[in-house]
This record gives C-alpha cells, sequence and structure tokens, in this order.
C-alpha cells in the first residue's frame, strides 16, 4: 500500500489527547502542507491562528466551544488551530455572487485536507470541530473583521486511536456518465 493510501485509511478524528507539547518544528510542516494547496484564483485565502498557550487554549475552548454540543474534549488537545478565511478578495465575492459558491470554503476544505494528513504522517491526531461561536473567538484572538473562522482543528499526540467507523461503499457515492 502507499503511503499516501495508508495515511487516508488509517487517519482518525482524534478527542483524547496525550499531555505533551507539540513540536514547532512539525506544525511549520503542517504550515507548509497548507501553504502549498491549491485555491481558486489562487488567491490562498486561508489563515491559521495556532493556538497552544495553555491559557489563550482554555479560555478558547470555554468561550468559543460549547451549547448544544460542548466539544468538552478539546482542551485536552495540546494545540487548537482556528482556520480562517480572508474575505477580502475580489474573485471570491464575484464567485460567491454570480455562481453561489462560496469558494473561501472549498478552498479551505482542501487547505485543511492537506493539513491533517500532513500531521497524521507526523504521527499527530487532529479532530475537525465545526460546531463553535465565532464571535468570541474573533475577540479573544484579534481576528479581523473581514476574516471569518471557518473552522477549529484540534492537534497533538493521541491518548487513543479509535476504531474505524463504518464507510458507504463506492457503489453509494460514486456514478458514471450519470445516475440511473
Amino acid at each position: 500500500m502507499a503511503e499516501l493510501d495508508r495515511l487516508i485509511t488509517s487517519r482518525r478524528s482524534i478527542r483524547n489527547y496525550l499531555d505533551k507539547p507539540v513540536e514547532k518544528g512539525k506544525i511549520q510542516e503542517m504550515i507548509e502542507a497548507v501553504r502549498l494547496a491549491p485555491s481558486a484564483c489562487n488567491s490562498q485565502p486561508w489563515r491559521l491562528i495556532i493556538v497552544d498557550e495553555k491559557d489563550l487554549k482554555n479560555e478558547l475552548a470555554k468561550k468559543g466551544l460549547g451549547g448544544v454540543v460542548s466539544n468538552a474534549w478539546a482542551k485536552t488537545a495540546p494545540v487548537i488551530i482556528v482556520a480562517c478565511s480572508d474575505l477580502s478578495f475580489f474573485t471570491h465575492k464575484i464567485g460567491e455572487k454570480v455562481q453561489g459558491v462560496q469558494y473561501h470554503l472549498i478552498d479551505m476544505g482542501i487547505a485543511l485536507e492537506h493539513m491533517v494528513l500532513k500531521a497524521a504522517e507526523l504521527s499527530l491526531g487532529t479532530c475537525y470541530i465545526g460546531w463553535f461561536n465565532s464571535r468570541p473567538i474573533k475577540q479573544i484572538l484579534n481576528i479581523p473583521s473581514s476574516w471569518s473562522v471557518d473552522c477549529l482543528v484540534t492537534l497533538g499526540y493521541p491518548a487513543e486511536i479509535p476504531e474505524a467507523t463504518s464507510r458507504k461503499s463506492t457503489a453509494e457515492i460514486a456514478f458514471y456518465n450519470k445516475i440511473d
């Protein structure tokens, strides 16, 4: 099995982390993977805020997470990455108005998948968090108003790796030429 196939097959969403800091060099390698991701019109709208200071991370988790879905487990991660898009790009604004497509979210999805696969290669665990309150996160981290908070990603060394979840068959998700 090729290395990329092994990473795709073995990657899991980690919700329990060891109390062990993540080396800055490994974080830089992950940022480089994001930097190289493709984007609409090469706009590269992603902006990452790496939160690894414990008190700041805890404040972020306390005020930015919670509600119906608590995501309390996120506090166990040594790092929370706040993934933002710079929405000031003209091409994204026009594309969204004309096509009704939020290209910055497509770009972000591609970039973050590069990042989480790089993390897996570095023996690090990650988990996407889509349920959060962006207003306090923007205040706590001084995020400009022209940026949107699109996603949070926890990062660290896994304390445990969950079993694989069931996946749909390829026949259920892919169709050639047309749907019969």
